[in-house]
């Protein structure tokens, strides 16, 4: 594979696999050197790349695995970065619910932090990457079947501690 090869098909990927890295690194700075890690892997490894069928799964797995192994060697505390209100003009926004928006999405980060690694990896493969069953397949090898009954207790453990931790089923 030549450089304008891997510049089409490695850097398109780039944006997700550094959102990946983010996720289980919980630093910027961190998520960025595992990428320019699996980055520079690829490259070095370019012309094999030819021989598999899904280049960006292969890449998805050596980042899933390079932050995996970067958090068991260091076995650091996480951070929980602000939260991200998404497209909402904050000035629209009054104090109260700003602050609302940003414990809320606090409190998913430490429960998602809690998943085991492969509902936290199938939940954001598919809930923030929106990729698609087949693709998910690809990337950790699970059947399809798998990866639904996988997502599907994902997202039912996120919504059962999100209730219990807002107290919603005791009702007012």
């Amino acid at each position: 594979m030549d450089l304008h090869a891997f510049k089409q098909r490695i850097l398109p990927v780039q944006n997700r696999l550094f959102r990946l890295a983010t996720l289980f690194l919980r630093n910027r700075e961190d998520a960025e050197d595992a990428l320019q890690d699996v980055l520079m892997r690829l490259w070095s490894n370019r012309q094999q790349l030819d021989t598999y069928q899904s280049v960006e799964a292969l890449a998805v797995q050596m980042t899933r695995n390079l932050c995996l192994d970067r958090l068991k060697s260091h076995a650091r505390q996480k951070s929980v970065d602000q939260a991200d209100l998404g497209n909402v003009p904050t000035e629209q926004l009054s104090p109260y619910r700003q602050t609302e928006l940003t414990d809320s999405a606090s409190q998913m980060r430490r429960l998602i932090d809690e998943l085991p690694d492969a509902q936290k990896l199938v939940l954001h493969l598919r809930d923030v990457e929106e990729y698609s069953f087949e693709e998910i397949e690809q990337v950790t090898g699970l059947s399809i079947n798998a990866i639904r009954v996988t997502l599907s207790r994902a997202r039912q453990r996120l919504r059962d501690g999100y209730l219990k931790l807002n107290d919603y089923e005791a009702g007012y």
